[in-house]
């Protein structure tokens, strides 16, 4: 798939059609994360990080650029904007953005809200050491075989939670970061 399909084929497509799996019970926080995308030749490539080790929060998982919302932020927008240029340097300036995807709510007592936009081909990224261990691209066609698609139900507090997994090399993509790429798929197709 090269950016113009994808292009067409997300304009086109009706958001309402996905459904956020896990409804967070009580208040929630709000976040937001850049899907950045890259066109390379006739495909497209999925940007990707692992987060540092040290953090207190998810360490060592795979995710996209971006985090909680801020007072500052004058938009959902403006902060995985911001968290972006922070964690691997992209400038604001420098994405597409082509449109949202619904907000996901995850066991963290977040409301998450995807942004998809892309970015400059050979982008000269720059990782926050502080925040992110690695960043990595994955082909686009590796998320829109649903034979990467996995999926197990776990429980916690006695409720029981469908967790998406779509492993690629020696990294494991779960969680939000996966259900998200399985949204962004469903929505194209």
């Amino acid at each position: 798939m090269n950016k113009q399909q994808f292009l067409q084929r997300f304009n086109f497509q009706n958001l309402s059609k996905i459904e956020n799996a896990y409804q967070h019970a009580g208040d929630l926080r709000q976040a937001s994360v850049l899907i950045p995308l890259v066109e390379n030749g006739d495909r497209i490539e999925v940007v990707l990080t692992k987060r540092a080790a040290h953090l207190k929060h998810h360490p060592g998982q795979i995710s996209f650029p971006g985090g909680k919302v801020e007072d500052a932020d004058a938009s959902l927008l403006h902060a995985a904007l911001r968290e972006a240029d922070e964690e691997i340097g992209v400038k604001p300036t420098d994405v597409q953005i082509v449109g949202q995807l619904k907000p996901h709510h995850v066991i963290t007592g977040y409301q998450i809200t995807p942004y998809i936009g892309f970015v400059p081909q050979n982008y000269p990224f720059v990782i926050d050491h502080g925040e992110v261990a690695e960043l990595f691209i994955v082909p686009f066609d590796h998320f829109i075989d649903e034979g990467n698609h996995l999926s197990f139900n776990i429980s916690r507090r006695g409720t029981t939670h469908n967790v998406h997994f779509m492993p690629y090399l020696h990294y494991n993509i779960w969680g939000a970061t996966a259900a998200m790429l399985k949204d962004l798929v469903r929505h194209l197709k």
